[in-house]
């Protein structure tokens, strides 16, 4: 693991409450935000970090994630040494964010495990065993 750790997702919700320039980087899909829903941050005096890890509807890394992560924590006040929380659906596309994010020099990135809908319960369901959702942290439908 390159990245600093990982976290559950009360655990990130308490960090991004608590510190200031902590951030919440949502690298799921631009259909996944706005079908699916996302995290509601206003509680937390926050806005939202949206940058998709993987584009669709081809679903490759996308060649500007960093550049445009360095662009939103400009934007939202965050720095290089800020705690950074990376989060998608599951928890597996948040963890080569993070990765990515650390090798280009941030030094505080963390994965949320469970990610916004969780992993599929017995009958293949998501949103019923962990994640985001799960976990009854505030969310908005996109």
């Amino acid at each position: 693991m390159s990245y600093a750790g990982d976290v559950s997702c009360l655990e990130c919700w308490d960090a991004l409450r608590s510190a200031s320039d902590s951030q919440l980087v949502d690298v799921r899909t631009f259909p996944e935000w706005n079908f699916v829903g996302l995290p509601d941050l206003r509680e937390a005096g926050k806005d939202l970090v949206t940058v998709e890890w993987q584009q669709f509807p081809s679903m490759q890394v996308n060649a500007d994630f960093v550049k445009a992560v360095n662009a939103a924590m400009d934007t939202v006040g965050a720095g290089k040494s800020s705690a950074i929380y990376c989060l998608c659906r599951s928890g597996v596309r948040s963890m080569a964010a993070a990765s990515a994010l650390t090798d280009a020099g941030y030094t505080n990135v963390f994965n949320v495990l469970g990610g916004f809908e969780g992993d599929r319960d017995e009958r293949g369901r998501r949103a019923t065993i962990s994640g985001w959702k799960f976990d009854q942290l505030p969310w908005v439908q996109g």
